[in-house]
């Protein structure tokens, strides 16, 4: 049996003996969220079309079905998908200004080898597909965070309706303090996994901490890891103050 399939079976087993239907419905999520990354990556290369606000759609569409397809629409998943979008608009605005200035778009030196036969003249924006792809990389952990704020936020709530806003929102702060460091730390292992190869290529090659830490490749990728840092202490105060805002507004009106 294929390797691909085998562990796709494992996966899915495992998530529905866990998580029952919703863990069928998270198991789902991939596969249509891979579809639409997909899709949004065909599009992206046509020239006419500009990659942000394909990427704003794209993100709205992804945060969509991860959050409303897996838990449904509810108290918690409302505040916490208005959260990510505040937090993505925000972060596409400063990481199309970071792109720009630290000039990471495009290949580095240890990639123009390998398309050296191609052209590089395709007429898109490179600049905007960089900024596309680190958001691309963010949103994950974004969404995230949102959920996992607003979902104790509300138990906080209906287990204490009289809790003052303030209260309410400090207890979302400190939610997000825990949470904090350990998925910034997700973010910075996960990109040295995936970079290993990379970082023993650079050994081979005999270069130097600076020549390693200069190097176009390596700092467009800690440049991603700090920007979806960056998002993901972003979305703590926003998911906190939604979430407060969506709750007392909701009792107001019942």
């Amino acid at each position: 049996m294929n390797v691909l399939v085998l562990l796709a079976a494992i996966l899915f087993i495992l998530m529905i003996m866990i998580g029952g239907k919703k863990g069928a419905r998270s198991f789902l999520t991939l596969f249509i969220n891979f579809i639409v990354l997909f899709f949004t990556i065909l599009i992206m290369l046509d020239p006419n079309v500009n990659p942000v606000i394909l990427t704003i759609i794209s993100s709205i569409i992804i945060s969509g079905i991860t959050l409303f397809f897996i838990n449904e629409v509810n108290s918690t998943t409302i505040p916490a998908f208005i959260s990510t979008m505040i937090t993505i608009i925000i972060m596409i605005v400063f990481i199309v200004v970071v792109t720009e200035i630290t000039m990471i778009q495009g290949f580095s030196e240890e990639e123009i080898e390998e398309i050296g036969i191609f052209s590089l003249y395709i007429g898109v924006d490179f600049i905007k597909i960089g900024a596309s792809m680190i958001i691309m990389s963010t949103i994950g952990a974004i969404t995230d965070i949102a959920i996992s704020i607003a979902s104790p936020m509300r138990e906080i709530y209906n287990h204490h309706p009289t809790i003052s806003r303030r209260d309410l929102f400090t207890s979302g702060l400190n939610i997000g303090k825990d949470i904090l460091g350990t998925n910034t730390n997700t973010l910075f292992f996960a990109f040295f996994g995936g970079y290993l190869a990379l970082l023993i290529w650079f050994k081979d090659l005999s270069y130097s901490l600076g020549e390693i830490v200069n190097s176009k490749i390596f700092s467009a990728e800690l440049i991603t890891i700090f920007c979806a840092g960056i998002g993901v202490a972003l979305v703590i105060p926003i998911a906190s103050s939604i979430t407060v805002l969506f709750l007392m507004k909701k009792s107001n009106f019942s």
